[in-house]
């Protein structure tokens, strides 16, 4: 397993953890249910990405800019590292290693 699939990997992990931290600290089903999603497309994207599938590389990086700019926003309004920094940390790290990824195909 490379670097790049790891990330993704664990960056699906973290999303769908963090929707339901989410779910259960502040009853928020939204969290819940992005979470859920954002967490399963990861998590599937890295088992497309071990595999050379270039869609699921792709669509890991519409995810990672997507839950990016989501919480650049909100660490924006209030600096909490839990969960904000995570995610922004993981998305970019995310872009960068999925970018590598494609060019070198």
């Amino acid at each position: 397993m490379n670097a790049t699939v790891f990330v993704i990997f664990l960056f699906g992990v973290f999303s769908l953890v963090g929707g339901l931290i989410g779910y259960i600290k502040a009853d928020s089903m939204p969290s819940l249910i992005a979470g859920s999603i954002s967490g399963i497309v990861l998590l599937l994207c890295s088992y497309g990405v071990l595999k050379g599938n270039q869609l699921a590389a792709i669509v890991t990086l519409v995810v990672a800019l997507l839950l990016g700019g989501r919480f650049l926003l909100t660490i924006i309004k209030n600096f909490k590292i839990m969960p904000d920094f995570l995610m922004i940390a993981f998305s970019l790290l995310s872009i960068i290693l999925v970018i590598q990824h494609l060019l070198k195909k």
